[in-house]
């Protein structure tokens, strides 16, 4: 394979890594050669998923734990320097959301979904970064088109994912002199679990469909492919860009 499209001796970490869009990016990048370093919470899912990466041959490394914990991000990069690796490309690709319009929210809620949509991937690239230099590294962020555009989907989730938006474009710049790239990628509706708690709605499938100029729902390897391709050597000259991975959602005007 071409190296420009290659991953082939290269270290990445991806997180959330046990479903949906985390998995995989996670899978992608093995494929294209990368050894993989991954996390989750839930322990189960990280042990199985390992279990079966290598299984299949590839070089996999899972670690349970939680993104929002301070103490768990420092034994994350710890654990990442004791077996030796320095890292080619970082994934953060965790997120929650609630429902809800925001008057309906407590203030705990907003809190914990800006503690983990947010200043949780602050807080692990500020550790990162030392890892990231060495390798002349490149971030990828996995964010929404709710940063870009009005959805139903909370304000403090679109908040979030807006504030990603500027932090992609702020360290693109910052961290430009280390030769470290970051991106991030804005998907649209994708068939992912949590997706499904209401794309299994009909109507509100429809109304998503009728909005979408590709008339379908992206798959999850779709988007991977996107957020892959920001961390590959071909895309060396790519950096502070948000790429909407959207169907033509952000575009579709009346």
């Amino acid at each position: 394979m071409n190296s420009a499209w290659s991953l082939a001796g290269q270290s990445v970490l991806v997180s959330g890594a046990t479903r949906g869009i985390g998995r995989a990016i996670a899978q992608e990048c093995l494929e294209l050669g990368a050894s993989v370093y991954f996390f989750a919470r839930n322990a189960e899912q990280v042990s199985e998923t390992q279990r079966v990466w290598q299984h299949a041959g590839f070089t996999a490394f899972g670690l349970a734990g939680d993104i929002s914990d301070t103490a768990f991000c420092a034994d994350l990069v710890q654990w990442i320097k004791t077996n030796g690796a320095g890292l080619n490309a970082v994934f953060h690709n965790v997120g929650t959301n609630i429902r809800k319009k925001l008057l309906d929210y407590d203030e705990q809620e907003i809190q914990q979904v800006f503690a983990t949509n947010l200043m949780a991937p602050i807080h692990l690239t500020r550790l990162l970064f030392p890892l990231l230099v060495p390798q002349k590294a490149s971030m990828v962020f996995i964010s929404s088109v709710a940063g870009l555009t009005h959805l139903r989907t909370g304000s403090p989730y679109a908040m979030t994912k807006a504030a990603l938006h500027q932090l992609t474009r702020n360290l693109a710049v910052e961290w430009a002199g280390q030769g470290v790239r970051v991106n991030a990628i804005a998907p649209w509706y994708t068939q992912t679990p949590l997706a499904e708690t209401v794309l299994s709605n009909p109507d509100y499938r429809a109304e998503v469909l009728a909005r979408t100029p590709l008339g379908r729902i992206a798959s999850a390897e779709e988007v991977a492919r996107a957020a892959v391709f920001l961390a590959l050597p071909a895309a060396s000259y790519i950096t502070g860009q948000v790429l909407a991975v959207d169907g033509g959602f952000t575009i579709h005007g009346f």
